[in-house]
């Protein structure tokens, strides 16, 4: 696999947060609204993409887990990635993501993954109890909610919700501290408005022993998402998608990293390529190499060199999941990984 060294010669550790093994496959998709979700999955992809690293659509809607393998550790410099999975079961026959096949991953390749689950709290009393036999059987440390998903009539819920609460009070009960929230661009035919980011707020101010993780730094929302992180310590940026804005758009990623440098600090930020939609290799390479242009470094006289990069990369990520990183490198000294089956 490739280690990433910096300018000086240093190997860095990384972790991806925000990976992804979906079927959005022609077989699996319920209905049209399977087609246009993968699809617009896939505009993302080759939009926000380097040319070189596009991939034929048919390979995108559904790869296999040796690609993953190849592509996340063999190729993307990764030490250890995290899968979050979502429902979309309005969408999908099976579901558009699988706790099974990502454990299987996982036991394939001892210390390399994390695998986080998911609930709904429109499940009511049985999503509970389906929660914590996952947690027994899966030994979830974090979830991954996707507050507009769709369930029978409804088109999303809040994490301010009643029964939202109490799935989260189940969560702290069961140990499962780490919650990663989609908030960020929507996604057809996914509405634009329950991916808001203000329920953060109520939540996070709720349940203070919880760690909540706005993904995608609820992009186009990153102002209010900045207000309530400034104030709610336990609120955490994770730069899925917004970070693959550095190539087709490094000036606005340099105002989105700057903002997040200097309202939440660089203890709160957390890597995740958002794979398969793009993959961490040449993600990885622009943002080690990335500097921030001197008129907005001048304006918020935030520092990102280094040192803040491997918190980003690995540090922060590292710390929410107890993972001891010099610890962990000597364990995969000898952790083998399989060539890329075509």
């Amino acid at each position: 696999m490739k280690l990433f060294k910096a300018s000086n010669g240093e190997e860095i550790f990384i972790i991806d947060a925000h990976i992804a093994l979906w079927d959005g496959s022609k077989e699996n998709q319920l209905n049209i609204h399977g087609e246009q979700f993968i699809s617009c999955f896939y505009d993302y992809h080759k939009n926000l993409s380097p040319k070189e690293y596009w991939w034929p659509k048919d390979e995108f809607v559904k790869y296999s887990p040796e690609k993953l393998v190849n592509d996340v550790f063999m190729e993307g410099y990764v030490d250890m990635a995290i899968f979050q999975p979502v429902f979309l079961k309005e969408f999908y026959k099976n579901g558009f993501g699988n706790f099974d096949a990502n454990e299987e991953l996982s036991k394939k390749y001892p210390n390399r993954f994390i695998c986080n689950g998911t609930f709904d709290p429109r499940h009511g009393e049985r999503g509970l109890e389906k929660l914590e036999e996952n947690k027994e059987k899966y030994n979830w440390q974090g979830v991954k909610l996707y507050t507009a998903d769709w369930y029978g009539n409804s088109k999303g819920y809040k994490l301010s919700d009643d029964w939202s609460k109490r799935y989260l009070e189940k969560c702290q009960e069961l140990g499962i501290r780490n919650i990663h929230i989609h908030k960020g661009p929507t996604i057809t035919p996914l509405n634009r408005d329950a991916f808001d980011v203000a329920d953060v707020d109520d939540a996070a101010s709720c349940f203070p022993e919880l760690n909540f993780i706005v993904e995608h730094v609820g992009l186009p929302r990153l102002e209010d998402f900045c207000w309530i992180a400034t104030q709610e310590k336990n609120v955490y940026a994770g730069l899925a998608v917004a970070i693959a804005l550095i190539h087709d758009r490094p000036r606005y990623f340099a105002h989105i990293i700057s903002e997040l440098l200097y309202w939440l600090d660089e203890d709160r930020i957390i890597f995740g390529s958002d794979y398969a939609i793009w993959e961490p290799k040449w993600i990885i390479e622009k943002f080690l190499e990335f500097e921030l242009p001197e008129d907005i470094q001048e304006e918020t006289g935030v520092t990102f060199d280094l040192e803040v990069k491997k918190k980003i990369l690995a540090g922060n990520a590292a710390r929410l999941y107890n993972i001891d990183i010099e610890k962990q490198k000597e364990k995969l000294k000898n952790c083998q990984l399989s060539k890329r089956i075509a």
